[in-house]
């Protein structure tokens, strides 16, 4: 038996500046094959050589030179949305970063939960050092859906959280208002939140070793040492014993932001409705 022979049909140049294929003895180019009775020249619009039938016919996408700034996107930094500042749009607080990163919070444990929960929900791990461990138990077994993500520990019983890139750490340290020298310190990665009810002996050194500070509503005299040690105007001072309970000041000495944390339905059916005081 003799093997079989394959037939190979070899493209050449057509007429009509596509390309072609070498058709039947007869001639008859390949876009006229069709039904029988059908009009080749109809075939002929309806089909290109080597191509198959035309596509769909639809407009092009076109925009005018003055509408591409509408194409621009609102991006900051990355980090942990805390709420919206005073011209509606989110205030981010980049806790997870190459560099060291104290911040000192003047305020209640609400809002260092809230904090703590978004966090963790951003994908870092959170530690929590406190002298109540009961308040802060439930928010860390609710965090996570089951996964371990925020632990709870004694004050002073921190151990270290080997922070990096691609697992970096919050702790935060809720320990009264006279909290001792933490174990583990901030590093890169690893951010560290000190949570104060009010100003006591250790404020000012905490204050100035920070680099930010939020603070909530406090009395008149606690706002005058705030407003001293971190150079605020007097507006601003004024301002910081009028607060409502989810407004927070986040301050540096170079910069200042008022900042309204809106709670999610999740977070306020787990941590209650926004408030100062614990």
């Amino acid at each position: 038996m003799s093997a079989p022979t394959f037939r190979t049909s070899v493209p050449q140049q057509s007429g009509g500046g596509g390309y072609g294929y070498a058709g039947p003895a007869q001639g008859r180019p390949p876009y006229a094959a069709g039904p029988a009775g059908a009009d080749p020249e109809q075939q002929r619009r309806r089909l290109r050589p080597a191509f198959g039938l035309l596509g769909p016919r639809r407009d092009r996408h076109v925009l005018p030179s003055e509408q591409l700034a509408a194409l621009s996107l609102p991006v900051g930094d990355d980090g942990v949305v805390i709420g919206v500042d005073t011209h509606n749009q989110p205030a981010v607080l980049g806790l997870s970063r190459p560099t060291r990163l104290d911040v000192l919070l003047v305020g209640g444990m609400w809002l260092a939960q809230v904090v703590a929960l978004r966090a963790a929900a951003t994908g870092a791990r959170v530690a929590v050092e406190t002298g109540r461990p009961q308040a802060w138990t439930p928010m860390a077994q609710a965090a996570g859906g089951g996964q371990q993500c925020v632990t709870v520990h004694q004050v002073g019983r921190v151990s270290p959280q080997g922070p990096s890139v691609a697992s970096p750490v919050l702790i935060v340290r809720d320990c009264g208002i006279r909290p001792p020298r933490g174990r583990v310190a901030s590093a890169p990665w690893q951010s560290v939140l000190t949570l104060l009810p009010y100003l006591g002996p250790t404020a000012p050194r905490l204050l100035s070793n920070a680099d930010l500070v939020g603070v909530q509503r406090v009395s008149p005299q606690e706002a005058e040492v705030i407003g001293r040690i971190m150079g605020l105007p007097r507006a601003e001072v004024s301002a910081l014993s009028t607060l409502g309970d989810n407004v927070t000041l986040w301050c540096t000495r170079k910069h200042r932001q008022f900042v309204m944390t809106q709670p999610t339905d999740a977070e306020t059916g787990l941590l209650g409705a926004a408030r100062r005081v614990d």
